[in-house]
């Protein structure tokens, strides 16, 4: 049995969590999922990563799960708390010093029409769950957006990215390159788009389950 500690996106909840927390929970594992504290104007990355590790407390055989904007946070709580795994689901992958709202030029990343966000990240998601998810949806203070990245380095964890294929915001071709440069590695691919654990909670339970392999054969 894993703990699965599983951080959210910009502007999400422990709710975006809970289809694939069930599955996890449902073949015997634990699961941590939390809300950070993102429409909190005082709290910058490492109060994200203090609620993290605060609510994982003594559990061991942890597994970190980081999607999309909790890139910048999995990395930070891969370095106060031993964690056997950091998976990346889609994930923006920070650089030393680097201003997550810096990321987006610095990548290279083309912006893209915001006006439908269904049709942008939730397209295969079922519509009551993308519109529940939308109604959900919270303010990002402006702190976390604005401070530098404070590691000095990746943290010493084994590291996975899976790559979404049909993701229409983190395109694959946009991505694969992005986690060459920051990680050094090619990342692992899942069907689907830009929520896997709303789309393809199964599938991506399966996947994550499938790393613990690797694990237990160190």
């Amino acid at each position: 049995m894993a703990t699965f500690a599983l951080i959210h996106g910009g502007g999400g909840s422990a709710w975006d969590w809970h289809l694939l927390a069930a599955e996890l929970r449902g073949r015997g594992h634990d699961v941590v999922a939390v809300d950070l504290p993102i429409e909190d104007e005082s709290a910058g990355l490492l109060d994200y990563a203090d609620a993290v590790t605060e609510a994982v407390g003594d559990r061991r055989d942890l597994v970190v799960v980081a999607h999309s904007w909790g890139g910048f946070v999995g990395p930070l709580v891969c370095a106060r708390v031993p964690a056997e795994l950091l998976v990346l689901v889609s994930a923006m992958i920070p650089a030393p010093g680097e201003p997550p709202s810096d990321w987006w030029a610095n990548t290279g990343f083309e912006g893209k029409d915001m006006s439908d966000p269904v049709a942008l990240f939730l397209h295969d998601v079922p519509r009551d769950l993308a519109e529940e998810l939308l109604s959900k949806s919270r303010d990002h203070a402006d702190k976390a957006f604005a401070e530098p990245w404070p590691l000095d380095a990746w943290p010493e964890v084994p590291t996975r990215f899976l790559l979404c294929r049909d993701d229409l915001f983190f395109t694959p071709g946009f991505m694969r390159g992005v986690v060459r440069d920051r990680l050094g590695i090619t990342p692992d691919e899942i069907d689907g788009g830009h929520a896997p654990m709303l789309a393809r909670p199964g599938e991506l339970a399966d996947r994550l389950e499938g790393y613990l392999t690797g694990i237990e054969e160190r």
